[in-house]
């Protein structure tokens, strides 16, 4: 499937989106609203933290369909040349619990990619952050 590549603004949030919604495939359907979920957090991340301020970065967008055991699985995939960050080892493990007065605003991002999602993966490869987020043809059970 092809991949899409948008400057690393925020305002370019809903361009990948709308590339997304387009571009998953028909068997995986169920899998729409998590997969926006998850594009909408990961990308928020590198629009607003990937590139030091006033440099014009980018993120590539992409989905595929790979065979894992004999199952076809989705796989969305995310790329920035910004700072290596993997953000499954090092944004915060948030404080569930916490009443929700008590808790800080955000940072549960990562929380939810890994209850909508079965695998997440992060590698930094040729000056490149990459991570690839796996999802089943039905929702996972959270």
């Amino acid at each position: 499937m092809p991949t899409i590549k948008v400057p690393a603004r925020l305002e370019n949030l809903d361009v990948a989106k709308e590339y997304l919604k387009k571009a998953i495939p028909e068997a995986f359907a169920a899998q729409t609203s998590n997969v926006l979920l998850v594009a909408e957090e990961l990308l928020v991340n590198v629009f607003s933290y990937a590139y030091p301020e006033g440099f014009e970065g980018e993120a590539a967008v992409s989905l595929d369909v790979v065979n894992f055991d004999g199952e076809d699985k989705l796989v969305f995939k995310v790329i920035d040349w910004g700072a290596p960050f993997n953000p499954f080892e090092e944004a915060p493990v948030p404080d569930l619990t916490l009443d929700i007065d008590s808790r800080p605003v955000g940072g549960l991002g990562i929380f939810l990619i890994k209850q909508v999602s079965e695998k997440q993966t992060y590698r930094y490869i040729d000056n490149a952050n990459s991570i690839w987020i796996v999802f089943g043809k039905t929702p996972a059970s959270v």
